[in-house]
């Protein structure tokens, strides 16, 4: 979808002024290219200014000096509303229009698998009776999908992946910007998927797509049932995530990290290669990798222990 910059500017109600450039997307401060828009919200992300490629930046006053001479700045005292405005312009139109996928030999597909428009998969894929997949689904060979999982539009799932029952690959990830009167506007989320090869997705399981860009889970990764991956959340290879862990949106996981059952991190954090986190660690700020932790907020697992036991000595002593 592509619209010029100055029908942008009118659904959202900003005021436009410079050249009428034809816009086909948003994204990232860091990552948008001269012919996406988007948007500055707060001041941790203000270094990234003179040096996007957006053509078009959403932004406060007080930062569209920092913006690059060919950048256009839309002005507003409410960016983050604007961009929720901005990007149900952009998201996918559902619609119950199918198509035969394009497949490799030797699939094995159930009747009552639906399909949308444009999918293609390699050799050797199996589906399972119920399953929904979306337009623009890429699946790579020797695949398995167990029954009534659901695969979004424009998610890609590498190859030797087996998805379980119930999983559902793709989901709009929960973000709503606040009016001042208190309503919610809805965050389309106009971002994918991207799945490596011999991941293992429990039932039940939930993978929200990004709201720019991709969420990504690499190769080799084993996740449980009963498991939340946020919007734009990345996982590195080879990473096992126990049953009812959460991960909230943009946590970035190394190679090799195991979060065990009921653990959880908050959003926009780091947690490195090879660290342990323990069943119900919840995970508040970036962790370095190599180490066991525990507890909330999440420390290492020598000392919360220690700490639990000075706590039962006060107890005690009472």
């Amino acid at each position: 979808m592509t619209y010029k910059l100055s029908q942008i500017a009118k659904e959202i109600g900003v005021v436009f002024v410079g050249d009428d450039i034809d816009i086909d997307g948003i994204h990232a401060i860091s990552e948008a290219s001269d012919r996406e828009i988007s948007f500055i919200d707060s001041g941790k992300y203000i270094s990234a200014i003179p040096h996007t490629k957006a053509a078009a930046v959403i932004l406060q006053s007080r930062y569209a000096h920092l913006l690059p001479p060919d950048t256009i700045a839309l002005i507003t005292d409410e960016p983050y509303l604007k961009l929720a405005l901005a990007t149900k312009l952009f998201a996918h139109r559902a619609s119950t229009a199918t198509d035969a996928p394009t497949m490799g030999g030797g699939c094995d597909i159930d009747k009552s698998v639906s399909f949308g428009m444009g999918v293609t998969m390699g050799e050797r894929v199996t589906i399972m009776a119920g399953c929904y997949v979306g337009d623009g689904v890429t699946i790579g060979c020797d695949t398995l999908l167990y029954p009534n999982s659901t695969i979004y539009h424009h998610s890609i799932i590498g190859s030797g992946c087996t998805i379980h029952s119930g999983a559902v690959i793709g989901a709009d990830g929960y973000g709503f910007a606040h009016t001042k009167d208190g309503k919610h506007i809805k965050i389309y989320h106009n971002g994918n998927v991207r799945i490596g090869d011999s991941v293992e997705i429990g039932a039940n399981t939930t993978v929200d797509r990004a709201t720019f860009g991709s969420t990504i889970i690499s190769q080799g990764t084993k996740i449980d049932n009963l498991v939340q991956i946020g919007h734009n959340c990345e996982i590195g290879e080879d990473c096992l995530l126990v049953c009812q862990t959460a991960l909230a949106g943009s946590t970035k996981l190394g190679d090799g990290v195991s979060m065990g059952g009921q653990s959880g991190a908050t959003g926009h954090l780091v947690i490195g290669s090879h660290a342990t986190i323990a069943s119900r660690a919840g995970v508040t700020k970036s962790i370095v990798g190599g180490r066991v932790y525990g507890g909330f907020p999440a420390m290492e697992h020598s000392r919360w222990l220690k700490i639990q036991a000075k706590l039962s000595r006060l107890l005690k002593q009472k």
